[in-house]
């Protein structure tokens, strides 16, 4: 099992803006090619983040579902344009649970 950690820090006061554009437009289109384990939002420390983390089988699978996603036209048309002029920078990491973890 392969997990996707995505973070994004967004423009100052947007932060509420993209989370209902996310929510509203980019999950229902993004949930057709992958699994959200969880989304959060920054309180304390550093602000105006979201982090999400995507669950694939394998990174074969994880290829598969971003050229899909990338190919969707709603993804390119309806949540992409809005989306991006709010994001300041993005941070993706690729992470293999451990035999321990409870979530595998």
């Amino acid at each position: 099992m392969y997990f996707e950690m995505r973070t994004y820090t967004i423009h100052p006061g947007m932060l509420p803006t993209y989370m209902k554009l996310f929510e509203d437009v980019g999950l229902p289109i993004i949930q057709k090619y992958a699994e959200l384990v969880g989304y959060w939002y920054t309180d304390i420390g550093e602000l105006n983040q979201v982090v999400h983390l995507w669950r694939y089988e394998s990174m074969d699978q994880r290829s598969v579902s971003r050229k899909k996603l990338y190919e969707d036209c709603d993804w390119q048309n309806k949540f992409l344009p809005n989306a991006l002029q709010m994001l300041e920078k993005q941070e993706n990491k690729i992470m293999l649970a451990a035999h321990f973890s409870p979530i595998k």
